[in-house]
């Protein structure tokens, strides 16, 4: 008997087994393939036979893995479905024909159970792989548990951060204890940039707690103190959610200060953003 299965993992997550489907989707199938590669893969699961989703309420999909192992992708609520049709049909989706046939456009729904083993989750699906479709009441063993890597800390020249990632790393202690580790350690001239418009803001850290204790003041404000961002946060405060964080150099913490802001202005000046970006002086 496995020590660990699918089914024990459903259950501590609130799902009953009995109301979810399970689907493995095989890369050997060139119409599969073509719709995963080309980024429909949701709309490929969507066209299903008529009953297909009857007396379920979850799907858990999975990608075939080598031999009989699958790789969890993502859980789905399901809803109602209508007959398929050519006016359904997305641009671009490179299988038209799955529209004409006698199917069902079913409505599906990501949703956020087991979103933390998503692709990190492989089971063995079993002898009966021809059986992509299952109920969960199918024992299915858990193989391996793959590692988060974003818990690790990437390398300062690989940080590249939107908002709500650098929100996660500080609110996080425990789990991003390698990245609290590393950018507390050292001081640095770091990039922010306001996606929305491509605006540019060069900024310091080198004060206590380094580059981690000057990046949570955004965190904590939504504009780090710098003027020109308060103002845009003022003007639009949903807008720090399109603020990413990178890292042009790191800086020694036996540096002075005089020589982090001369390394600053250097910077602000070889990319203009007092000129054009969000730097006031």
């Amino acid at each position: 008997m496995a020590s660990v299965n699918l089914k024990s993992i459903l259950v501590c997550n609130g799902l009953n087994p009995e109301r979810v489907k399970l689907i493995r989707h095989s890369l050997n199938d060139e119409e599969f393939l073509r719709c995963y590669t080309d980024g429909f893969f949701d709309e490929y699961q969507r066209i299903q036979k008529i009953g297909f989703f009857d007396n379920c309420d979850y799907i858990l999909s999975f990608i075939s893995a080598p031999g009989t192992s699958a790789k969890f992708v993502g859980c789905y609520k399901t809803g109602p479905g209508v007959a398929c049709s050519p006016s359904l049909k997305k641009p671009g989706f490179p299988c038209p024909e799955m529209y004409d046939n006698v199917c069902m456009y079913y409505e599906l729904q990501a949703c956020d159970y087991l979103a933390d083993l998503k692709n990190r989750l492989i089971i063995d699906w079993g002898k009966a792989t021809v059986s992509w479709h299952q109920w969960a009441t199918n024992d299915k063993t858990v193989l391996a548990i793959q590692e988060n890597t974003k818990l690790f800390f990437c390398g300062y020249e690989n940080v590249l951060l939107k908002y709500e990632d650098l929100k996660q790393i500080i609110d996080d202690s425990v789990l991003y204890e390698n990245w609290h580790t590393a950018l507390s350690s050292v001081y640095a001239i770091y990039l922010l940039v306001d996606t929305t418009d491509g605006k540019q803001y060069v900024g310091s850290a080198y004060g206590e707690g380094g580059l981690l204790g000057r990046w949570k003041c955004y965190v904590d404000t939504k504009h780090g103190g710098d003027k020109a961002i308060e103002k845009l946060i003022c003007k639009f405060p949903e807008r720090y959610k399109n603020f990413q964080f990178s890292i042009l150099q790191i800086l020694p913490k036996t540096v002075t200060a005089d020589e982090v802001i001369t390394i600053e202005t250097l910077y602000k000046n070889k990319l203009l953003t007092k000129e054009f970006g969000l730097n006031c002086n």
